[in-house]
């Protein structure tokens, strides 16, 4: 009696499954996934930005024993009003600004010095893409140390003497900027390298026909060709750009060597003195700047499609 009980039940289980549509099945698979991103990425997004609006601190004494009070916009007016803030966005801009350009003209400049056919391109292309394959953390201590003002080959190799590249304020930030710069090009070649191969070779070919100069190819071939990818490879470059951490963390630290990095503003706002209100509005404000770069990078990707 049991087993036949067993096997009817087995048999209810299958004929239930079969009756199942896919739709059906595919929302229950997809249904655990996105209960889980919801709760790690789409929860925290809400309540930081109602966090915003308060007065609270994420410290322990005090989240059993005092609920956020509202403010209104009072930590965003304070953002937005306070001078040393201004000097941290300005100062974000500039890291932004050096570090993206100098990515997408090494970066394209190297692809199309690899686009061409020699011996040992391979192998070379290998060692070139090394950088971005590292942990920014453990870059940022390797450039420290490199930057040793007393024994580090940086200076030695540049010939510059006794350079303080990690604690002078008017040099930290161009430290990290070379840093980052020597990790992120191999990203842009790579993706420029794909954009070169995807050109027509019939184009060049009838340019060659007509006796185009090598500028008339580049200006209405190549670059026209490999706009859409490079303008790509700026909105990836630039949204990371914004919110760097690791890297500068790496180099100079969260202290008083550290450069007015907005990102490395937010991190001692947010966990060193636990304003956990206010660098809620800080966090906002980077997140609609980088939304307003990235739309007008997006508009003029559309109509390089076009």
């Amino acid at each position: 009696m049991s087993s036949r009980l067993k096997e009817n039940q087995g048999s209810d289980m299958e004929a239930h499954y079969h009756s199942m549509s896919d739709k059906t099945l595919m929302r229950l698979f997809i249904l655990p996934t996105l209960v889980l991103l919801i709760s790690i990425n789409v929860f925290p997004l809400f309540w930081s930005l109602f966090l915003s609006f308060t007065k609270y601190t994420a410290k322990m004494t005090n989240i059993w024993g005092k609920n956020p009070e509202m403010i209104g916009i009072a930590n965003y007016a304070r953002v937005l009003t306070d001078p040393e803030m201004w000097v941290k966005f300005i100062t974000t801009a500039k890291y932004v600004i050096m570090s993206v350009a100098g990515e997408m003209i090494l970066g394209f400049g190297f692809a199309l010095l690899l686009q061409t056919k020699f011996k040992g391109r391979g192998f070379i292309t290998t060692l070139l893409i090394l950088p971005m394959t590292m942990s920014p953390v453990i870059v940022g201590l390797r450039w420290r140390l490199f930057y040793e003002p007393n024994w580090g080959m940086f200076n030695f190799l540049l010939g510059l003497g006794r350079i303080d590249w990690i604690s002078d304020p008017s040099r930290n930030l161009y430290s990290i900027v070379i840093a980052d710069v020597w990790m992120w090009t191999p990203f842009v070649m790579l993706l420029s390298l794909a954009g070169l191969s995807a050109v027509p070779k019939y184009l060049y070919e009838a340019a060659e026909i007509d006796r185009a100069s090598w500028w008339f190819k580049f200006t209405r071939i190549t670059l026209p060709m490999v706009y859409p990818i490079l303008m790509l490879a700026l909105i990836f470059r630039t949204i990371e750009a914004f919110k760097i951490f690791d890297l500068p963390m790496g180099i100079t630290g969260r202290g008083a060597m550290a450069p007015p990095l907005l990102s490395m503003h937010l991190y001692n706002v947010s966990f060193v003195t636990w304003n956990t209100s206010f660098g809620s509005s800080i966090g906002y404000i980077m997140l609609i700047m980088v939304l307003a770069i990235t739309l007008i990078f997006v508009k003029y990707l559309n109509k390089a499609k076009q």
